[in-house]
């Protein structure tokens, strides 16, 4: 995890200013004085801890952990250089070091909300929500009238897709802190979640109000739009998005499909209802009328999937929109459309020729479009590498079906084989969706970008 993907998320500026730790006395943490641990005597190294926290917000995480490990061999004890060193590790994904300084905080100062809120932050980015959603708790119960506890509270409740008390929590934040931009996008992404149209729009106006110059305002405010259907309005904060931050992925994917769902066909595809419970598939032999609307809804995506790629190459035609699209999704789009060709082509060769096995191949060419997309669009590393072996598989099946009457003469039925590898190929949105269970899912942190 890149430093980057921490700015504007509540991590960039560490939030320690005010916190009761700031200056080198530490004024208001109620440690002062002799009788106190060593992090919080007056001789603390605090020019070189500023320095550091200046490296971390300009996203040099190593340089900043260079300073923070000198400050600490010098003063073990000093509190905010383990919490700084803490999230300069974590943005390096070293997370058990990172767990491991920000719990050596939190015991040199329990009592403190500082720490318990950094411990949290890390916890947040390590993947472990539960523990990072009990510090949080901790230390709002040392002191509930810091926005930026209850900012991260809200993200963890997102992470966990807690959306009401993740919009309560953001309340609570904004109480305190009604500039706060990145804590107005998050009642904006709970507000959505919960089907609130209004009001979900109503704050994502106002995390761009508060700082307009702020990518991840302009994110929550694209994503709510195209939620809701406003695929013109998200197009246009997608670009501002990239124009204060061009290496914002996710605002270029989401770009990407605001100008698809500009497409008449593509809008209407793409609202069709999503993959059925893999439960109800083991009903299929005792309710047969059942085969009936699984074969529609396998259908019904495969030409959701054949307008995304029709679209997609559309687009990267375009002088502009091509620089949208990564080589891979291009690569994709065009050997579906080549598929979509070869097999029409059989199809129309079988019907002309009256020869079934070929049509029938046809059709499992055409059916290929489910398998190559499914895998396309699957971020998790394993579970891509599982569904391109399997859209191989599928697709050596269909090439060598029109052969299977000569190689196998005495197979009664060979038009059978790329039969079922048709049907098993726009059956694949719901062995996609096995497999991407099984095989684990890629860790989206900073809900809706922010």
């Amino acid at each position: 995890m890149s430093a980057t993907g921490f700015q504007g998320s509540g991590f960039q500026d560490s939030g320690y200013q005010g916190s009761g730790f700031q200056g080198s006395g530490h004024q208001g943490s109620g440690h002062q004085g002799s009788g106190g641990p060593a992090a919080f005597r007056e001789d603390d190294p605090a020019a070189a801890v500023e320095r550091a926290r200046t490296l971390l917000g300009l996203g040099r995480a190593e340089a900043a952990e260079r300073e923070l490990r000198g400050v600490l061999a010098r003063h073990p004890g000093h509190v905010i250089a383990h919490c700084l060193l803490a999230l300069a590790l974590i943005s390096r994904r070293a997370a058990d070091e990172a767990v491991a300084e920000a719990r050596e905080a939190v015991r040199l100062a329990p009592d403190h909300w500082y720490p318990h809120h950094t411990a949290g932050q890390v916890l947040y980015y390590a993947d472990r929500s539960e523990e990072a959603l009990r510090a949080a708790r901790a230390a709002l119960a040392i002191d509930h009238g810091q926005a930026q506890v209850w900012e991260l509270l809200a993200r963890v409740h997102g992470d966990r897709e807690e959306w009401p008390p993740m919009a309560e929590a953001a309340r609570r934040g904004l109480a305190l802190d009604p500039h706060g931009s990145r804590l107005a996008g998050l009642l904006a992404v709970a507000l959505g979640e919960l089907g609130d149209r209004a009001g979900a729009l109503a704050a994502a106006s106002d995390a761009v109000r508060l700082d307009p110059e702020s990518p991840s305002a302009h994110l929550v405010y694209g994503r709510v739009h195209l939620a809701f259907g406003g695929a013109r309005d998200a197009a246009r904060a997608f670009r501002e998005v990239l124009r204060l931050s061009p290496d914002a992925d996710q605002a270029r994917e989401l770009l990407v499909m605001a100008l698809k769902r500009r497409n008449p066909l593509y809008r209407a595809v793409s609202r069709l209802p999503g993959t059925l419970g893999g439960r109800w598939i083991l009903l299929l032999p005792l309710i047969p009328p059942l085969v009936a609307v699984f074969a529609l809804i396998a259908v019904a995506h495969w030409t959701m999937w054949v307008a995304e790629s029709l679209v997609t190459l559309g687009l990267a035609r375009g002088s502009y929109t091509r620089l949208l699209f990564r080589r891979g999704e291009v690569r994709s789009a065009a050997l579906c459309c080549a598929v979509l060709l070869a097999g029409a082509a059989l199809l129309g060769a079988g019907v002309a020729l009256s020869q079934p096995a070929t049509g029938t191949a046809g059709a499992a060419l055409l059916a290929l479009v489910t398998p190559v997309q499914e895998a396309a669009h699957t971020a998790a590393p394993r579970a891509r590498k599982v569904l391109a072996g399997w859209a191989g598989l599928l697709a050596s099946t269909a090439a060598v079906s029109p052969a299977l009457p000569a190689l196998w003469p005495a197979l009664q039925r060979p038009e059978n084989v790329p039969l079922l590898a048709m049907w098993a190929g726009l059956g694949t949105i719901w062995v996609a969706a096995a497999v991407r269970r099984l095989l684990g899912r890629v860790p989206s942190h900073g809900v809706a970008g922010l």
